[in-house]
C-alpha cells in the first residue's frame, strides 16, 4: 500500500465531536452548505431567467436552448472536477484548492448580479462551474481524509455532509426565489454571493482544524514539466475561444458537447489510472468495479438533474402553485427536495451506522436507486396530457419524496465509494472520476429537456423512466461480480 494511501487508521477515529463524527467534519459541512446555499439559490432562478421575456426580466430564449444551457452549465460544474482534482493532486493539495475555488465561486455569482444580459451569464456560469468544479471534488476528499477504510462511521459521516449540502438547498431557491419575484433577478443572484461570502469567511475561521492530510500532495508535479502543462492549458483555451467565435459551439449544442467532452475525459481517466505504475493490482480490480458504478450513476443522475430542467418547465406551466390565494415562485418546488433530505438523512445516517457490516453492499444500493429514479418518472404518467395548473402541489411533493429516498440510496454511498476504491496517487482525481458520471447525467439532462412538450410527455416519462429501471436491475444481477471486484470494499 502506498505511503500516501488516505486508507491508513486516523488520529481522530475515536473523536466523536460532531453528531458522533470528527469535530473537523463541521468546518467542511458549513462551506457546502453556504455553497450549496448560492448554487442552488442561483440555479433556482436561472432556467427562468434565461426563458422568461424581456419584460419579466428575462433574456427571452426559447425553452429547448434555455434547458439544453442549464443542462450544459451543470455538466461542466461536474466536468470541472477534474481540474480542481488534479490541481489538489499534482500541485497545491485539496485544502488550499477548495479555499480559492469559493473566491472564484463567489465571483461568479457577482458577475451575475451586475453585468447584464448574455455577458452576465457567461462570465458568472463559467466562474461559477470553474470554483463549483474545483470545491466539490476536494471537499468529498477531505471529508475522506476524516476516516479510515474500515471506520464504519464512513458512510454515515458522507450522509451528515449530504445533509449540509440540502440545507443549502433549501434556503437557496426559497430566498433567491423570494427575492426574484419581488425586486427581480438581479437581486436573487446577488443574494446567492452574499451566502458564498458568508461561506468563505466560516471556512476560513476553521481551516486550521483540518488534518494535514487534507494540505499533502499526493503525487507532486515535476517542475521540469510546468511549461508543458501551461502551454496545453493555452491551447486548450485557444481551441475552445476559437470553436465558439466560429459558431462550432453554440447555444444549442452546448449540451451535446459537454456530454462528448465528459465521456472522452472518463475514458482517458480510465486509462491512465489503470496503466499507471503507481497503481497496485488490488486497485486496478476496484476501479474495473468502478466501471459500472460509473455507468449506473449516470443514468441516474440523467433523470435526477431533470428536477432543473424538465421538472422547472413543468412547474412553470403545468404545476398548481396556488397557495391560500397567492401563486408561489418557480425556484420553490427546487426546496422540496431539499426538506426531504433534511427529514431523511439522519434516518439513513442512522440505519446505516446501525447495520453496519449488514447493510446493503454499494451495488445493490446504487441498483436501487436507479430502479426507485425510473419509478418515480412514471409517477408523472397520473397527470399526463393536463392542461396548465392541472397538477396538484401535492402530487408533485410524492413524486420529488421518491426523488429523495432513491438519491439517498446512491448519492452519499456513491461519495464514499470514489473514496474508499480509489487507488493512492489518485485520490482527489477518483472523486473527480464520480462527478464526470455525474457530469454526463447532468447534460444528458439538458439534451433530453429537448426532448419534453406536453404533448409528448406520456411517451417521454415512460421511455426514460424504463431505461433507468432495466439498467438499475442489470447491475443488481451482476453486484455479486461487482463487490468480488472491490477486493473487500463494500
Amino acid at each position: 500500500m502506498s505511503q500516501t494511501d488516505v486508507r491508513q487508521p486516523r488520529d481522530d477515529e475515536s473523536s466523536h465531536g460532531f453528531f458522533g463524527q470528527p469535530r473537523a467534519l463541521a468546518n467542511i459541512f458549513g462551506v457546502e452548505m453556504w455553497e450549496r446555499f448560492s448554487f442552488y439559490g442561483m440555479q433556482g432562478i436561472l432556467l427562468i431567467y434565461l426563458y422568461y421575456s424581456v419584460e419579466q426580466g428575462g433574456l427571452g430564449i426559447d425553452q429547448p436552448t434555455a434547458a439544453g444551457i442549464v443542462g450544459a452549465y451543470g455538466g461542466a460544474v461536474y466536468l470541472s472536477t477534474i481540474l480542481g482534482a488534479w490541481l489538489a493532486d499534482r500541485l497545491f493539495g485539496s485544502e488550499r484548492v477548495l479555499f480559492w475555488s469559493a473566491v472564484v465561486i463567489m465571483a461568479g455569482h457577482i458577475s451575475l448580479a451586475l453585468i447584464p444580459g448574455v455577458g452576465g451569464v457567461l462570465v458568472g456560469l463559467l466562474l461559477v462551474a470553474l470554483g463549483s468544479g474545483g470545491l466539490k471534488a476536494n471537499a468529498t476528499r477531505i471529508v475522506g481524509t476524516l476516516y479510515s477504510e474500515k471506520d464504519p462511521r464512513r458512510d454515515a459521516g458522507f450522509s451528515l455532509f449530504y445533509l449540509g449540502i440540502n440545507l443549502g438547498g433549501l434556503f437557496g431557491p426559497l430566498l433567491t426565489g423570494l427575492l426574484q419575484s419581488t425586486l427581480g433577478f438581479h437581486w436573487g443572484f446577488a443574494l446567492a454571493a452574499v451566502g458564498m461570502a458568508i461561506g468563505l469567511i466560516q471556512y476560513s475561521l476553521g481551516r486550521k482544524r483540518l488534518p494535514d492530510e487534507a494540505r499533502h500532495v499526493p503525487h507532486p508535479l515535476e517542475r521540469s514539466r510546468y511549461p508543458l502543462v501551461i502551454g496545453i492549458g493555452i491551447a486548450g483555451v485557444v481551441v475552445i475561444l476559437a470553436l465558439v467565435l466560429t459558431n462550432v459551439i453554440n447555444a444549442f449544442n452546448l449540451a451535446l458537447w459537454v456530454i462528448g467532452v465528459t465521456i472522452v475525459a472518463a475514458i482517458v481517466y480510465f486509462v491512465v489510472m489503470f496503466s499507471s505504475r503507481l497503481v497496485n493490482g488490488v486497485e486496478r480490480s476496484r476501479l474495473v468495479a468502478f466501471i459500472p458504478l460509473f455507468i449506473t450513476n449516470a443514468a441516474f443522475w440523467s433523470l435526477y438533474q431533470q428536477q432543473f430542467t424538465v421538472v422547472t418547465i413543468y412547474s412553470d406551466e403545468r404545476l398548481n402553485r396556488n397557495l391560500f390565494g397567492w401563486e408561489f415562485p418557480v425556484s420553490w418546488v427546487q426546496s422540496i427536495n431539499p426538506i426531504f433530505i433534511i427529514v431523511l438523512s439522519g434516518a439513513f445516517a442512522a440505519i446505516w451506522t446501525k447495520w453496519g457490516e449488514k447493510q446493503p453492499s454499494t451495488p445493490i444500493k446504487f441498483a436501487a436507486g436507479t430502479v426507485l429514479m425510473g419509478l418515480a418518472f412514471f409517477l408523472f404518467l397520473i397527470w399526463a396530457g393536463g392542461g396548465r395548473n392541472s397538477t396538484p402541489l401535492l402530487g408533485v411533493v410524492g413524486i420529488l419524496f421518491v426523488f429523495t429516498v432513491a438519491e439517498l440510496l446512491i448519492s452519499p454511498p456513491g461519495l464514499s465509494a470514489a473514496t474508499k476504491l480509489a487507488p493512492g496517487p489518485f485520490q482527489a482525481q477518483m472523486v473527480a472520476l464520480y462527478f464526470l458520471s455525474v457530469a454526463l447525467g447532468t447534460a444528458m439532462a439538458g439534451q433530453l429537456a429537448k426532448l419534453y412538450t406536453p404533448e409528448t410527455e406520456a411517451v417521454y416519462f415512460s421511455v426514460i423512466g424504463g431505461v433507468a429501471v432495466v439498467i438499475g436491475l442489470l447491475l443488481a444481477l451482476i453486484s455479486p461480480w461487482v463487490l468480488r471486484m472491490m477486493r473487500g470494499v463494500r
